[in-house]
C-alpha cells in the first residue's frame, strides 16, 4: 500500500456505517409490516387496499434486503481489517487503490476486477 496511508479514518466510517445498518434493520423488524389505513368501502375499495399493501410490503423487503447486503459488505470488511487483509483485493490479492476505498471503504476488488466481475456477469444476463 502508499507509504504513510492510514486505514484508520477508513475503519471509522465502517464501523458507523455498521452501527447505523443494525439500527435501521432493527427499526424494520419493530415497525413490522408496512400497514395501509383502511378507504371508504367501495366495489374497487378491498383490491386497492390489497394492492397498497402488497406495493408497502414489497418496498419494506427490498430496503431490507438492501440493508442486509450492505451489512454483509460492511462486515466482510471488517473481518478483513481484523484478519490484516483489508486493502487486498479479495481475487487478484493485490492493493486496492487507496482512492477506491475512499469512496467505498468496503470495496473488496480492485478496479480491474470489479470491471472483470460486471462484465462477467452482463455476459449472464
Amino acid at each position: 500500500m502508499t507509504t504513510g496511508f492510514s486505514f484508520k479514518p477508513l475503519w471509522f466510517r465502517l464501523e458507523v456505517a455498521h452501527r447505523r445498518l443494525i439500527d435501521e434493520l432493527e427499526q424494520l423488524r419493530t415497525d413490522g409490516r408496512p400497514g395501509v389505513e383502511r378507504r371508504a368501502s367501495s366495489p374497487w375499495a378491498k383490491e386497492d387496499e390489497e394492492a397498497n399493501e402488497t406495493s408497502e410490503l414489497e418496498r419494506h423487503r427490498a430496503l431490507e434486503k438492501h440493508l442486509r447486503d450492505q451489512l454483509v459488505e460492511i462486515e466482510h470488511a471488517l473481518h478483513k481489517k481484523d484478519q490484516g487483509t483489508y486493502g487486498f483485493c479479495d481475487f487478484c490479492g493485490h492493493p486496492i487503490d487507496p482512492a477506491r476505498l475512499e469512496a467505498l471503504p468496503q470495496a473488496n476488488l480492485c478496479l480491474s476486477c470489479k470491471a472483470h466481475q460486471a462484465k462477467t456477469a452482463k455476459g449472464r444476463s
